[in-house]
C-alpha cells in the first residue's frame, strides 16, 4: 500500500519561509471558542497517544510559490488546518528493507491512531458549530486512490501545513522533519472553517532544515534515486519503485534512506 502523504512544495533555494502565520483574534465570540475547542481536545489526544497538535492558516496556502492543491479545494470555506502526528516507533524503520511487513503494519497502526483522534476532534468541533473533514493519510487504501497515481499529489499537502504551524521543516526528500522525532512522525489532519486555535510557538523557520544542507546521505541512500541534492523530486521514480519494484508496496522507498542514514538527524 504506497503512502502518498502529499506532494513536492518548490525547490527549497526559492523559499525562505512561511509567510502567513495563524493569527487568532483576541476578543469576543471568536477567541472563545477558539479556546473551548483546543483546551477539550488536548487531554483526549495526550490520553490516545497524539504526540503533536498544532494549527495552521488556510491563507498559507494561497502563496503563488507554494505548488501543492489548496486545502478550499475540499472545503471552500476553510479556515485552519488541524495538523495531528504521532511518532514512528523507531525499530520499525532501521528493520527496512527486511522488514517491510512489520514497517507497515507499524504505520498501519499510527494511522488507525490518528483517525480515531481526528474523528472525535472533528465531532468536537462540529457540536461547536463549525465543519470538519479529515484528510487522507493514505495515497491509496482498500483499493481506493486518494492520490493522483501519476503525480503523487494529495488533495493537499499535510507537510506543507505542519510547516506553516510549525511542527517541523522540510528535508532533502521533502519528508517533514520535526525537533523531536526527525521524520519519524505519522500525520493526518482536519480541514474545518473554525478559526485557527493558535498559531506556531516562537519565530517561524527557514524551510529546508539546518541538517540538511551538507549532509545528503539520504539522497545517496535513495533506492529510486528520485531526488537530487538540491531538493528536486523525480516524481516518476519514485513511482516506478513503488509499483513495480516493490509491487504496489509499503513506501519503504520513501524513508529507507534515513533508516540507512545511521541516525545523522534528531530523533533518529
Amino acid at each position: 500500500m504506497p503512502i502518498v502523504e502529499d506532494a513536492p512544495v518548490y525547490p527549497f533555494a526559492s523559499r525562505p519561509m512561511c509567510k502567513i502565520a495563524a493569527k487568532p483574534e483576541t476578543t469576543g465570540e471568536y477567541q472563545n471558542d477558539r479556546e473551548r475547542i483546543h483546551q477539550s481536545a488536548t487531554p483526549d489526544r495526550r490520553r490516545d497517544g497524539c504526540g503533536s497538535l498544532r494549527v495552521a492558516d488556510v491563507r498559507n496556502f494561497e502563496d503563488p510559490e507554494y505548488a501543492g492543491n489548496n486545502p478550499r479545494e475540499i472545503m471552500e470555506d476553510a479556515r485552519s488546518v488541524i495538523v495531528l502526528g504521532v511518532a514512528v516507533p523507531r525499530g520499525s524503520i532501521e528493520s527496512l528493507p527486511k522488514g517491510r511487513a512489520e514497517y507497515t503494519n507499524t504505520l498501519m497502526a499510527g494511522t488507525a491512531t490518528l483517525r480515531v483522534i481526528a474523528f472525535r476532534l472533528a465531532r468536537l468541533i462540529e457540536k461547536e458549530g463549525y465543519k470538519a473533514t479529515i484528510v487522507p493519510t493514505e495515497g491509496s487504501e482498500f483499493g481506493y486512490w486518494y492520490a493522483d497515481r501519476e503525480t503523487l499529489m494529495a488533495d493537499m499537502s499535510i507537510k506543507y501545513a505542519a510547516y506553516c504551524a510549525g511542527l517541523g521543516t522540510y528535508g532533502i526528500n521533502h519528508l517533514l522533519i520535526t525537533d523531536e522525532f526527525g521524520p519519524r512522525v505519522r500525520m493526518t489532519a482536519i480541514v474545518t472553517d473554525a478559526p485557527p486555535l493558535k498559531g506556531p510557538e516562537g519565530p517561524l523557520r527557514p524551510l529546508l532544515n539546518e541538517d540538511c544542507k551538507n549532509c545528503m546521505k539520504c539522497v545517496e541512500a535513495c533506492p529510486a534515486a528520485a531526488f537530487t541534492a538540491d531538493g528536486e523530486i523525480r516524481r516518476e521514480r519514485c513511482a516506478e519503485y513503488m509499483f513495480q519494484a516493490l509491487g504496489g508496496g509499503s513506501g519503504a522507498a520513501s524513508v529507507s534512506g534515513y533508516a540507512r542514514s545511521e541516525g545523522v538527524l534528531r530523533g533518529q
